[in-house]
């Protein structure tokens, strides 16, 4: 709980950093007459490993350059000055962090498309990275389920199962694999393991008798009591309270800076998904969002006001490229190329940004290889999201033994492409790209979101601090977030369908801001770009071609035509007539001149490809 020294109505500025892998960024906040406003970032490299083991220091160097740059003096000896005295300090600080690699958990369940997934998400929402998930049909025998739980060492455990009142034995089954395994931990001897126990509230007591003492054990409400009924949010609060009494205290110098805090520690994608939370609230729009790391891919949705989170561990443009070329494949990532490129060329690059990955690229080449990357990376972490983002079915029985697992009916991810109305990225590669239709090409592509959808991104790394924020002050957090952190990039409009080449994809009518109306017929394989300026949003109505849809299933009843509202950007209004899924030709010539088509019609590089 935020333990605030000033009230909120009487705050002036606010510091919030995020301690990283390898960067802490630190943001300066600041209430104007016209509101909270960004006024500062200060950043330094995280110092959590050898030689200096201690968080704070690489917090002290960001703070620093802050006060360099405005002349706002911030520091103490003891840590960070709180409350704003009326000429140094800050009224309120505090810090997410995925420094050490994070929150690394394992979960079980009882069986993988149900108990054991409800879990994942728990966690998942939690902020935390799944390195595995156990369940009793993933077909692992006993000694290799101890295996993995000694080679991964995980930060945190998991352990779910059973319906209240149902299965006992597979449960008390993976209490025992744990007690038997006695993970190492990653944090030095005096550390505790956390489980959080959310299965069967029959089994408490023997759950209690067989790790409590060995571990430290926090016991939580079911996540799944019955199986029409999902109910994570005991487990996520457990989670994230485990996490700072003893995962956090134990890494070098966080009890240090848990004490300059005026609230918990976050993990950094807990932060980042409030964050993707506060922009669906406030637009009232479902929500698809990506931060998009060096390591890692974490997908936020949030449709029809359920919240999700997926991370793709080996997914990330960095340390974990050479995964996406092989999850993907290399034709899949060549197939975004507008020129031609060796098999054993692309490798070899892919490869090199492995092993330096804290490289840029140097050639425009070098660019439009890594977005291409991106569009893969990006597409794999939907798909793995869509897996997560499901509703599940179970079937209702008496028999005790698990014959009935077998006939569990898994439902369709409930996300439809058609009903996402905006889409947000974070990460270095989409914030820095040089052009911003680089990055709102490469969300498109890699989420292909049909309808009439609104495309954003994060200006700075800011997402996580602001979603932090919005715990404790939501007016300010929004308030920055809308003005300084939000880049509106424009509006993509497609329609559901793959048609020949020159059918007639679309018809658009659109109510120019001047008071004049602009009509556009989109063929297929057409890209068309309109100029639509940041602050302008317009009427649009759109009206498909044959074989072409708007509607979410052959059953839905209603005119076959869309309206809505186009919002304007740094890009502009994008009507897209590719197809969904983008039609990209097999011909290698045809691709590369449609690439180049493509890419010339969004305005994206500046220069003839060979």
């Amino acid at each position: 709980m935020a333990q605030l020294k000033k009230p909120i109505e009487d705050m002036q500025y606010i510091l919030v950093t995020d301690v990283g892998s390898t960067t802490t960024k630190a943001r300066f906040f600041h209430k104007t007459p016209e509101g909270w406003r960004f006024l500062v970032a200060g950043e330094a490299p995280t110092t959590v490993e050898s030689p200096y083991e201690d968080v704070t220091l690489g917090v002290r160097n960001a703070v620093q350059e802050i006060t360099e740059l405005t002349g706002h003096s911030i520091l103490l000896k003891e840590g960070i000055q709180v409350p704003y005295d009326g000429s140094k300090g800050v009224d309120l600080y505090c810090t997410t962090s995925s420094a050490g690699g994070g929150l690394q958990m394992m979960v079980t369940g009882l069986v993988a498309s149900m108990t054991a997934e409800s879990a994942n998400r728990a966690a998942l929402g939690a902020g935390s990275i799944v390195m595995d998930v156990m369940s009793v049909d993933d077909g692992r025998p006993i000694y290799e389920r101890i295996r993995r739980i000694r080679s991964i060492r995980p930060d945190m455990i998991l352990l779910a199962g059973g319906t209240d009142g149902g299965d006992r034995s597979h449960v008390l089954e993976f209490a025992e694999i744990i007690k038997s395994a006695k993970p190492a931990p990653r944090f030095g001897q005096q550390y505790q393991l956390p489980i959080v126990y959310a299965g069967n509230k029959d089994l408490r007591p023997q759950i209690k008798d067989l790790v409590d003492g060995e571990f430290a054990l926090d016991i939580v409400d079911n996540i799944r009591p019955v199986l029409e009924i999902e109910n994570t949010e005991p487990a996520r609060r457990a989670i994230h309270e485990q996490f700072m009494e003893h995962v956090m205290s134990h890494a070098p110098g966080y009890t240090r800076l848990m004490n300059w805090t005026d609230m918990d520690i976050m993990p950094t994608p807990a932060g980042e998904g409030l964050a993707m939370q506060l922009l669906a609230n406030n637009l009232k729009k479902n929500v698809i969002g990506v931060g998009l790391g060096g390591a890692t891919t974490n997908i936020y949705s949030i449709f029809n006001d359920r919240f999700v989170r997926s991370v793709s561990a080996n997914l990330g443009m960095s340390y974990s490229i050479t995964n996406v070329m092989k999850e993907a494949g290399i034709k899949n990532i060549m197939r975004w190329l507008p020129f031609e490129m060796d098999d054993h060329d692309l490798r070899n690059r892919l490869m090199n940004k492995m092993i330096r990955p804290t490289t840029i690229p140097q050639t425009l080449e070098e660019l439009v290889v890594e977005h291409s990357v991106a569009r893969e990376a990006l597409r794999l972490g939907l798909e793995h999201h869509k897996s997560i983002a499901r509703n599940l079915k179970g079937v209702k029985r008496d028999q005790v033994d698990l014959t009935w697992i077998f006939k569990a009916q898994e439902a369709a991810s409930y996300i439809d492409m058609l009903k996402i109305d905006v889409v947000a990225g974070t990460g270095g590669l989409l914030s820095h790209a040089p052009n911003r239709a680089q990055s709102m090409l490469i969300l498109n592509d890699a989420f292909q979101p049909e309808g009439i959808t609104w495309f954003y991104q994060d200006s700075v790394f800011m997402m996580p601090h602001l979603g932090l924020l919005s715990t404790v002050h939501q007016e300010a957090a929004w308030e920055i977030f809308n003005k300084d952190c939000l880049v509106r990039m424009g509006t993509f409009v497609k329609p559901r369908g793959v048609g020949n080449g020159g059918s007639e994809v679309m018809k658009v009518q659109i109510a120019m801001s001047d008071g004049s109306t602009m009509e556009e017929t989109i063929k297929a394989g057409e890209l068309k770009l309109i100029p639509l300026g940041v602050g302008e949003e317009v009427p649009i109505k759109v009206t498909p071609g044959r074989g072409y849809t708007f509607k979410s299933s052959e059953e839905e009843s209603g005119p076959d035509e869309l309206e809505g509202i186009a919002m304007g950007g740094e890009v502009g209004l994008v009507l897209d007539g590719r197809g969904s899924p983008i039609a990209i030709p097999e011909d290698p010539k045809e691709k590369l001149n449609t690439m180049r088509r493509w890419f010339k019609d969004m305005n994206l590089y500046t220069r003839e490809w060979n």
